[in-house]
């Protein structure tokens, strides 16, 4: 009997009273897998990311993590289990320093406890030592070139996306899902996320991306999944789904909505 996929999301549902934000979404991730889940504004892939990871409860589906049914469980029993994320929107803690945010990813795996930081114990000064260690490890994975001292709301946009990742690595996830990635980089960072997504999955670590730069997801993805209007139109190869007819009416409508016609929306999607 052949192990389950790592994630498998099926006929997933998410209502807000009569809008239908997600409407039957099925596809699986397998363990090392890069999918990239894409669609116009609206689409409903943010959507899908916060039911998988437990911020929205969805109205139908199931979502499974080696085949463990954890569809509704709490967003941290879901990160205990494995499952990481980052979010559209950095949520970096912009008074702290960059160490102590990355040191915040970690406080499901530190071993201590209220006593520990209290008394400023042995096992407590252990695990600050490993956790501070840790830390830099994972803000050097990412190459982060900014000072570590300083607050985070002071550093360049591009490396705040930088911490943001390496506190999600330092939860020890399994799976690694990223909300926009490469949104608000520079050509040159955009590059250098490319490289860093491809070390991350030579970890193991799965990945699935939300991102509106097609440019890197046709480079990066091994599948793509494409929503519109909260449904899923295709699931396939970078290259199948480059010329799939839906996908290109997705993005630019019909001949009769606009004039750009289908030439010009596989220079969108390729």
């Amino acid at each position: 009997m052949s192990a389950p996929p790592l994630l498998q999301v099926e006929d997933l549902r998410l209502s807000f009273g009569g809008v239908t934000a997600v409407d039957g979404l099925s596809f699986t991730v397998d363990e090392g897998d890069i999918l990239s889940v894409i669609g116009p504004n609206g689409a409903g892939k943010t959507s899908a990311f916060n039911c998988i990871t437990g911020f929205y409860k969805p109205t139908g589906g199931k979502v499974s993590l080696d085949g463990e049914d954890i569809t509704r469980l709490r967003p941290s029993a879901v990160a205990a289990k494995g499952v990481s994320r980052t979010f559209q929107n950095l949520r970096l803690f912009g008074e702290l320093t960059v160490l102590d945010n990355v040191r915040a990813g970690m406080h499901l795996r530190i071993k201590q406890n209220a006593i520990d930081a209290l008394l400023h114990t042995p096992r407590f000064r252990k695990s600050e030592r490993i956790a501070t260690e840790e830390a830099h490890k994972w803000l050097d994975f990412v190459g982060l070139r900014g000072d570590r001292a300083a607050e985070a709301r002071n550093l360049p946009y591009g490396e705040q996306r930088r911490v943001e990742i390496a506190r999600a690595l330092a939860r020890g996830p399994r799976l690694l899902l990223l909300d926009e990635p490469a949104a608000g980089l520079n050509h040159g960072e955009k590059n250098e996320l490319l490289d860093l997504l491809g070390r991350i999955r030579e970890l193991g670590i799965a990945l699935v991306l939300i991102e509106h730069d097609m440019g890197l997801v046709m480079q990066v993805s091994r599948r793509i999944v494409v929503l519109n209007f909260g449904k899923e139109i295709a699931d396939g190869t970078p290259e199948q789904v480059r010329n799939d007819p839906a996908v290109v009416e997705a993005y630019l409508g019909t001949e009769d909505e606009t004039p750009a016609g289908p030439a010009h929306a596989e220079e969108e999607i390729s």
